[in-house]
């Protein structure tokens, strides 16, 4: 039951879809606030969804598997939301699973900010994708900042588990920093970091927006030799940060408070693709 009244309103409801306890229970608490929003008549409901869940799940890549992040984005419509707002889906492509507009927004201004005010030699650093998806999101980090990118292909046996690593591009003598969109199970983030130490990196650093951190994710981070993990707070970081010090968090509210602020009034969100607002 909703305890506003959302007759004819412009409603928001903000929920993150994965970490700080159950996915499926946040997912059910959040269509069952939609519905019932919509059904007392609110004019629009817009879902902000920060961490955006099942997002791995997008394309069958196996026989009989479920492309479950389109059976989220059926469930999101049917419930009545007429708008999502969400944070660096793992597949831009996820926006197409809708028939109702989504915004996509980028954690990468807030990124290129942290790099500038948090790492020293930054014009020396090499930007690391640590798998070939996240290639365009590192050259896109690279070419802002003018630095050169390097690219690891990385072959898995079964999921989550990473076989063998090819690093390509050059780390030597210089700072690299990991860049992706979701840190899990930290397996890929830590071998990927051992590769780079061994073709000579001064130190690396680590960059993901969504930090879910599951199974043995921190004891992985305090173990290895990564400098430090930074992740959003699409998903909540308080407890995880006390118990691994390696971790720190970039608050990405004033992205998604901007963007709530001009879709209520009716503005383009296009600047927030490129900026962080003040």
């Amino acid at each position: 039951k909703s305890g506003i009244n959302a007759e004819y309103g412009d409603v928001y409801i903000l929920q993150s879809g994965t970490g700080c306890g159950e996915v499926n229970d946040h997912l059910m608490e959040m269509l069952i606030m939609i519905h019932a929003c919509k059904i007392a008549s609110a004019e629009r409901v817009t879902a902000v969804i920060p961490c955006y869940p099942y997002a791995r799940q997008d394309k069958k890549d196996k026989s009989r598997a479920p492309i479950s992040a389109k059976l989220v984005a059926n469930m999101l419509s049917v419930a009545g939301a007429d708008h999502i707002i969400t944070m660096d889906l793992h597949a831009s492509q996820i926006q197409g699973f809708f028939d109702i507009p989504v915004d996509n927004l980028y954690a990468e201004p807030a990124v290129l900010k942290w790099i500038k005010e948090n790492i020293e030699n930054w014009r020396e650093c090499v930007i690391v994708s640590p798998d070939a998806g996240g290639a365009k999101r590192v050259v896109s980090i690279a070419d802002r900042l003018n630095v050169n990118f390097a690219l690891i292909h990385k072959e898995r046996a079964v999921a989550n588990e990473v076989q063998r690593m090819t690093l390509v591009g050059d780390v030597d003598n210089r700072i690299a920093i990991i860049v992706d969109d979701l840190a899990d199970t930290c397996g890929t983030v830590v071998k990927a970091a051992e590769k780079l130490k061994e073709a000579g990196a001064k130190a690396v650093y680590a960059v993901m927006t969504h930090g879910v951190f599951s199974g043995p994710a921190l004891e992985r981070v305090m173990g290895s030799c990564i400098e430090a993990i930074v992740v959003s707070n699409t998903i909540p970081q308080h407890e995880k940060i006390a118990i691994c010090p390696k971790i720190q968090a970039i608050d990405v509210s004033s992205i998604l408070g901007e963007a709530i602020r001009r879709t209520h009034n009716g503005e383009s969100v296009s600047y927030l693709f490129g900026n962080v607002p003040l």
